[in-house]
């Protein structure tokens, strides 16, 4: 846990002055008792009128001061934890940036929403109690144990009885506490998963009539995190009751023995008075302690959380520093097998091809057979297994990331757009792009007539993922993002299933005016034969390579796909 509290030292000034403003606060807390036993002894008891006002006037002074320390320390204890937290947010976000694709399947996205919400939220809040209380309640018991040993030794033994067995047994349910509390959080990310698959896939639950599946799936991850979270705050719950009982058995002790000794005149008024004071406020601040102990518990499992994902290996590192950039876009798989983290077998093997610069490989085969992974290894989502990727005639892993991503123009097999204006989404692909070049590239997507008919135009909101748009849109706006950069090397995975004949004709003319390496995965023969090329996939291997004309005549399983395409057309136009 010292990599998620480093980041406390930028603010290490200001929490020592909220420290020390909370050490006054103490400080008049137990100087109060102290000097009321004085003006009982010097003034209730002699009636002396003008010693009561002097250490009443002193005592209201000390009050004073102490609301003042209090609101300071206030001010910079929230000072501390919201800068703290901040730091801490951005830390981690950049730490999960740097991730490589294989790294960031580790950690489900409900896990990694909780760690950055209620997991910082829980040590944020914890940081601002220590610099305000927490700290405060074990130096009053520290210092009031001290202070009625300088009062009167004989009643102050019965705390050396009490207060390490209490200390004893708080350690013991804070080792327990911490450990249940660590699952409680990860409870709560089991709900969290259930909350965001039900939101994102709610019309196919409706489609399929699922609402009372989904309602038990939940009922069942919430009943787990409520008999985890009752178990959790029963064992913590507990610790009050019983640190109050031991204290005010200590109080009656000292009321008891300190009567005893008044009236043997082994001690006055004002001691057994302040006597009593100090062992009431080592009880209210003992009676903290389960507070203290939950909030240290929830802190530590929460920590130990964020602590795991800042200090993962595995990101994205630089292996060299040369300085190279893409130009003509020449593709070579030389003999490339990929296998995903603990997968059994490769989902590639062996394979090898070329694709020369301008020139347009389309990829087809049977869903599983290996295409998306192929595609991921060109932009380095994932590291290859074996053999090597050429582009350009120089190692893929030569290239630095930014580099080689730059170059690539990639849209994914299901488009994702984010909350925004359509023309955000567009521009996303090109930081710098000009409303000119969104225009252009929306055009030839095939997506620019559309736009235009929408009230705001290029304006107009995008809901979340796309919400308020068909999937054909969605597409096509993802197709936008791509072309807007200009890439050297366009990967279309799939990106036109939702895209009728004529619109990805018009699409794929378009094309032509970019020169770039296009690879482009698809189902559709009509699409296919439209490419220089075809590389034919079937379970991770390259079954064969060529122009349509030849995979007809030299491929059973093409011609069979081909037929079969044909008969579902002929079908369509009757």
């Amino acid at each position: 846990m010292r990599k998620v509290f480093s980041y406390l030292g930028p603010y290490k000034f200001p929490s020592i002055i909220a420290f020390s403003l909370m050490l006054i606060e103490l400080a008049v807390e137990l100087l109060l008792p102290l000097f009321l036993g004085l003006m009982i002894n010097q003034g209730v008891v002699n009636q002396d009128i003008q010693n009561i006002v002097f250490w009443g006037s002193v005592m209201i002074g000390l009050a004073l001061l102490s609301f003042l320390a209090g609101v300071l320390n206030s001010f910079l204890s929230s000072h501390v934890s919201f800068s703290y937290a901040y730091d801490l947010r951005k830390e981690l976000f950049a730490k999960i940036q740097s991730f490589s694709y294989a790294k960031l399947n580790k950690y489900p996205t409900s896990s990694l929403v909780t760690r950055f919400t209620n997991d910082i939220r829980q040590i944020q809040n914890t940081v601002f109690m220590v610099l305000r209380i927490m700290a405060k309640a074990p130096l009053t018991v520290i210092g009031g144990v001290i202070m009625a040993f300088m009062v009167n030794v004989r009643l102050a033994l019965i705390f050396l009885i009490t207060v390490p067995l209490l200390i004893l047994f708080l350690l013991w349910v804070l080792k327990i506490s911490s450990k249940l509390f660590k699952q409680v959080q990860s409870q709560v990310d089991s709900v969290n998963r259930v909350m965001q698959e039900n939101l994102a896939g709610m019309r196919l639950i409706k489609a399929f009539t699922r609402r009372y599946t989904e309602e038990k799936r939940f009922d069942d991850a919430n009943r787990t995190l409520a008999l985890t979270t009752r178990k959790t705050f029963r064992i913590v719950e507990s610790t009050g009751p019983i640190l109050l009982f031991v204290m005010n058995l200590s109080l009656i002790f000292i009321i008891w023995f300190g009567s005893i000794q008044t009236i043997n005149g082994q001690a006055n008024i004002g001691e057994v008075v302040t006597m009593i004071n100090y062992a009431l406020r080592v009880a209210m601040s003992i009676s903290m302690f389960s507070f203290i102990i939950m909030a240290l518990s929830r802190t530590k499992a929460s920590a130990e959380r964020i602590n795991e994902v800042l200090i993962e290996a595995g990101g994205e590192q630089e292996e060299k520093q040369a300085d190279y950039s893409v130009g003509k876009g020449r593709i070579v798989y030389d003999e490339v097998s990929f296998r995903y983290p603990d997968a059994l077998q490769d989902t590639l093997s062996g394979i090898s091809f070329s694709v020369n610069p301008g020139e347009r490989l389309a990829i087809i085969g049977a869903t599983g057979s290996g295409k998306t992974s192929l595609f991921q290894l060109m932009p380095r989502l994932y590291e290859t297994s074996g053999g090597k990727v050429y582009v350009d005639d120089i190692p893929l892993e030569d290239y630095s990331f930014k580099a080689i991503r730059n170059s690539i123009g990639y849209v994914p097999q299901s488009p994702l757009l984010f909350t925004g204006s359509i023309f955000d989404n567009i521009a996303f692909g090109k930081k710098d792009a000009t409303m000119e070049e969104v225009i252009q590239a929306a055009k030839d997507a095939q997506i620019h007539e559309t736009i235009q008919g929408l009230e705001h135009q290029y304006e107009t909101r995008v809901g979340q993922k796309g919400v308020n748009l068909s999937g054909g849109q969605k597409q096509r706006i993802s197709i936008a993002r791509a072309l807007v950069r200009k890439p050297e090397i366009l990967m279309l995975d799939d990106s036109t299933s939702a895209l009728d004949l004529a619109t990805e004709a018009r699409f794929l003319k378009a094309l032509d005016g970019y020169q770039c390496t296009v690879l482009l995965i698809t189902q559709k023969i009509t699409t296919a034969k439209k490419s220089d090329r075809i590389l034919l996939l079937d379970k991770g291997e390259i079954l064969d390579i060529g122009s349509h004309n030849e995979l007809l005549e030299r491929s059973d399983l093409y011609r069979a796909i081909a037929e079969s395409q044909q008969e579902k057309e002929v079908l369509h136009a009757k």
